[in-house]
């Protein structure tokens, strides 16, 4: 599990990588907490790389969305993050995007 925050085109983009889980999904909270604190910017979460996320996982997002708002989106979503979003309708709740680059500023092509 490893989360690495960079900047892009103005905005906070969290990359996750490897399982997340009750054991480790607090790091996530951490991240989300602290990017609500920090501005106003969109908050990309990316998920191209998570090979598992369990409901305390989901939960946390949904939490981030509730202290993010619409400035939260998810991106990228590997295979398994993919089906697991589809499967909960967690995109009814968190906008999710294909690309960075479109949860970035979802105006612009990408």
């Amino acid at each position: 599990m490893r989360i690495v925050p960079r900047q892009e085109r103005g905005a906070l983009i969290l990359a996750l990588s490897g399982e997340f889980d009750i054991d480790n999904v607090g790091l996530l909270g951490t991240a989300l907490e602290n990017a609500a604190r920090e501005g106003l910017a969109p908050v990309v979460v990316e998920l191209s790389a998570v090979s598992f996320a369990d409901s305390t996982t989901v939960n946390m997002l949904l939490h981030g969305q509730s202290l993010l708002g619409p400035r939260m989106r998810l991106a990228a979503p590997s295979p398994f993050m993919e089906r697991l979003i589809r499967v909960l309708g967690l995109d009814s709740a968190v906008p999710v995007f294909a690309t960075v680059a479109e949860a970035i500023d979802p105006a612009l092509p990408a």
